[in-house]
């Protein structure tokens, strides 16, 4: 796999993979240190994107992930937005997830094209 094609690859995942377990999410990144990537590698990064599919995010890695994808709002949402999200990361549970569309909604608001084509957004329900 090209480089460029990682990049891709992982910029589409990353949120995802995060969602699901830290030390993956860790563990891929030091993968892609210093951008050197290899069939090796790739075959690994597939592999553990593998062995995530089944994988059920937890409170601890929702909430990780979900204040890493409001950042990109932080500076240019609304008081009442704020207001929302913080409540909503108060009283998160995987079972009956409500920020996670929040979120969603959010990115599309704002066009967030980073988010609107990564993993964790495409496959959340609204």
């Amino acid at each position: 796999m090209k480089n460029d094609n990682w990049q891709n690859e992982w910029a589409y995942n990353k949120y995802w993979v995060m969602s699901k377990s830290q030390r993956m999410y860790d563990k891929i990144r030091l993968m892609s240190k210093n951008n050197k990537w290899s069939e090796e590698k790739n075959q690994e990064f597939q592999n553990d994107i593998q062995s995530l599919e089944k994988v059920k995010p937890t409170k601890e890695t929702l909430t990780n992930v979900y204040q890493h994808i409001w950042g990109y709002f932080k500076k240019i949402c609304t008081d009442s937005e704020r207001k929302e999200y913080l409540r909503l990361v108060e009283c998160l549970e995987p079972a009956n997830d409500k920020l996670g569309p929040f979120l969603k909604n959010m990115t599309y608001k704002y066009q967030i094209k980073y988010l609107m084509d990564s993993r964790i957004i495409k496959e959340m329900r609204k």
